[in-house]
């Protein structure tokens, strides 16, 4: 069985950066991502944009990876944004109330449980089709 593998594509404009990703995010993988973060915060991007199109899994080692970003962001007064996840990516996002992690969320259903009343008080802030992360200049 061959090791799960990520590439990590990283462009930079002035203060922002468009990282996109491509491939699993998990156990072995996630320190990746999180090496790969905390680079641009150390040299002092303002705003991170995350392309997950071609992200094929992504487990809760690879969310704990964004939401400590999103943390250390946001009291760093930057900004991380996820743009595009997977299908399964939404639901995890939404079901753990982690939608602030996505560009430009949208209201969504909360989860139902098997008898379909909802499993929360209110939406769940998600998107499954989010606003296009800005053309930082990748062709």
């Amino acid at each position: 069985m061959p090791l799960p593998q990520l590439h990590v594509h990283r462009h930079d404009h002035a203060d922002r950066t468009l990282i996109t990703l491509a491939g699993e995010i998990d156990l072995a993988t996630a320190p990746l991502v999180r090496v790969a973060l905390a680079a641009c915060a150390h040299e002092g991007i303002r705003t991170v944009d995350v392309d997950l199109t071609a992200v094929t899994f992504c487990d809760a080692f690879g969310l704990n990876v964004f939401l400590a970003a999103f943390q250390q962001s946001t009291r760093a007064r930057r900004v991380l944004q996820l743009h595009y996840p997977p299908p399964v990516m939404v639901r995890v996002i939404a079901i753990t109330g982690s939608g602030f992690l996505l560009h430009e969320p949208h209201a969504v259903r909360p989860p139902r449980n098997e008898v379909g009343a909802a499993t929360s008080g209110g939406p769940a802030r998600v998107s499954a089709d989010p606003a296009a992360p800005p053309d930082l200049g990748r062709r």
